[in-house]
This record gives C-alpha cells, sequence and structure tokens, in this order.
C-alpha cells in the first residue's frame, strides 16, 4: 500500500530578448523508471513488510496533455502474515490526469493495489480507489476514496483516506515534507487511524536520491499486528535510495 508520488510535469519559462515578455515552453511527454530499498516500507505509517527491508521499482508515463498512467511495484510481508498462502508482492497500476484551475493544480485518478497471488483469506486483498489531489504553493490535500473493500477489511467498500502534505526545498538538493493523514475503515472503526511522518531527502545528481523519515501512528497495536509480528504502526525511521532514469 504505497503513498505514491506522481510526476509533475513543469511547463518552463523563456525570455524573449526581443520584447522582456515571458513565454511558457510546450509541455513534453516523459517516460521514467525508478529502483530502490527502503529499511521498511510504510504505507499510511503501516508497515507493510513487517518492519523489515523492501525492495521496490516503478515506471511512469506523463503524456503532454496531462495524462498519466504508471506501475510500482514492492516487496511485502503483511499478506502472508495475515494467514494467506501466498503474497509477497504489491503490484500498484494507476492513472490520472493533472492539470491547473487558477492558482491550484490538480491531479484525479484511479490506483489499484493488487497483492499478486495473494490466496486464502477471507476477503481479497486487491483494492481498488480513485483520488482527488490540490496544490497551492507547497501544500497537497488528498482524498482517497475505495471502490471495493479496502485491505482485505470485510464490508469495507467506501473507506476513506485523508492526508495533507507539504514539500519545502530547504536548498542544495534537501527538501522537508512533512506529511499527516486520516484512514478511516468502513465498518471496522478498530482499524481507523492517524499517521504522521517527517522525511528529509537529498538530491545526490544524476537520478540518485537518498531519504529519511520519521514515522508513527495512533493505530491500535492490536488490530495492526498481523499474525502475532509486532505492532505495524509503531513509530520508526526508514532510510531509503532511489535510483530514477
Amino acid at each position: 500500500m504505497k503513498k505514491l508520488s506522481f510526476p509533475i510535469l513543469l511547463a518552463g519559462a523563456s525570455l524573449l530578448a526581443s520584447t522582456g515578455a515571458i513565454a511558457q515552453a510546450a509541455p513534453e511527454s516523459s517516460l521514467s523508471f525508478n529502483a530502490g530499498v527502503v529499511t521498511d516500507y510504510r504505507y499510511r505509517g503501516i508497515s507493510q513488510s513487517r518492519l523489515k527491508p523492501a525492495v521496490q521499482a516503478g515506471v511512469d508515463y506523463a503524456d503532454k496533455s496531462g495524462f498519466y498512467v504508471g506501475a510500482w511495484g514492492s516487496t511485502i510481508k503483511w499478506i502472508k502474515d495475515s494467514g494467506a498462502t501466498d503474497g509477497s508482492v504489491e503490484l500498484d497500476l494507476y492513472g490520472g490526469y493533472k492539470g491547473s484551475a487558477g492558482p491550484v493544480n490538480y491531479d484525479v485518478g484511479v490506483l489499484r493495489y493488487e497483492y499478486v497471488g495473494n490466496k486464502g483469506l477471507a476477503v481479497n486483498a486487491n483494492t481498488t480507489e480513485v483520488y482527488l489531489a490540490g496544490t497551492v504553493a507547497m501544500f497537497t490535500l488528498k482524498y482517497s476514496h475505495a471502490l471495493t473493500n479496502t485491505f482485505a477489511n470485510a464490508d469495507s467498500k467506501n473507506s476513506t483516506y485523508v492526508d495533507l502534505t507539504a514539500n519545502f526545498d530547504l536548498g542544495n538538493g534537501f527538501t522537508l515534507t512533512p506529511h499527516v493523514g486520516r484512514q478511516v475503515i468502513k465498518n471496522g472503526a478498530q482499524y481507523n487511524y492517524t499517521d504522521y511522518s517527517l522525511t528529509l531527502a537529498k538530491d545526490l545528481g544524476k537520478g540518485l536520491s537518498v531519504s529519511l523519515m520519521a514515522v508513527g501512528t495512533n493505530a491500535d497495536s492490536t488490530a495492526y499486528n498481523f499474525g502475532g509480528k509486532g505492532n505495524l504502526g509503531k513509530d520508526g525511521l526508514v532510510a531509503g535510495i532511489k535510483y530514477t532514469f
């Protein structure tokens, strides 16, 4: 379950020497790939990898029209820990459209979480959500709404997640990203919780970046202790390295 970070197309500006006016460059389509490793895969504050390292990779295509599609995958442990006979990979498939209205940049789309080979759970873990996000300056508010049962919770269609994230450019390739979110599981109040994090990232150049995240939740330690493997929502530090090309 991954908190996805979709690429934003930035239209450049060029100085017209003859008039001194600023003209916006035409947007371009792009195809990018990424691969990385994290010391713990946290999604919405909950560890998907039993507080252990995970390997991740993805591909994104952004069309100059504003439409985009992508796929992203990670190794996970919570499916088997919940009693499934198989399921150690999460595959996220998504698509949407980005545009702007006045000072607001918006992003609307659909996201499908596929837990490859998950079998043996009482409720299938595969989940589909639609989302709408709006960004003003460095602040982004996002709303996600489940169209199916949510992450193997019974009768949980119409569950929601709302989060607020800020992105501060500190200069010299450093960014600071505070985040807070609220997960509400329909007909499953024991699984409702608030998560929070603070991430410091450094762009090392040539597509390589590193990050360190302090993360925590107020999730019920019993509800998020699959297979007796420990409190998956407890406070922790997560380090990561990522290569984009």
